[in-house]
């Protein structure tokens, strides 16, 4: 869950539909992370505010249905803010690079590297 800002305004409460739940691996949450997490589902779920619709997504140790209702509260002042989702109001965000991209540019690297050391031989 996160932590709500200090405001003015107390957070208003209201439900939440969850629109899908999806199994996270953990060998490859491992793998792109380095650490291991109890929270194997990412739990998808929308909500109205001030007549928007807004989604987010949070983790989740257990499966939640699709189409239940889940209470959360959010901000007044920035509806896209949520006490279970990541705050961004749309999908979920992460700062860290997916681990692909991570290969597709130490592959590139090195290969560089390779050639240089190559060239450097002659």
């Amino acid at each position: 869950m996160t932590d709500q800002p200090v405001t003015d305004q107390p957070w208003i409460a209201t439900e939440a539909t969850v629109t899908a739940c999806r199994y996270q691996s953990p060998g490859l949450s491992t793998l792109a992370f380095g650490f291991q997490t109890g929270e194997k589902f990412r739990i998808a779920f929308d909500y109205y505010a001030h007549g928007r619709l807004y989604s987010d997504e949070f983790q989740s140790p257990t499966a939640i249905p699709q189409n239940e209702h889940i209470p959360i509260t959010y901000n007044p002042l920035h509806p896209e803010q949520n006490s279970r989702g990541q705050g961004s109001g749309t999908a979920f965000q992460t700062t860290r690079p997916p681990i692909l991209i991570i290969g597709i540019i130490g592959s590139i690297f090195l290969s560089l590297l390779w050639l240089v050391v190559l060239h450097s031989c002659r």
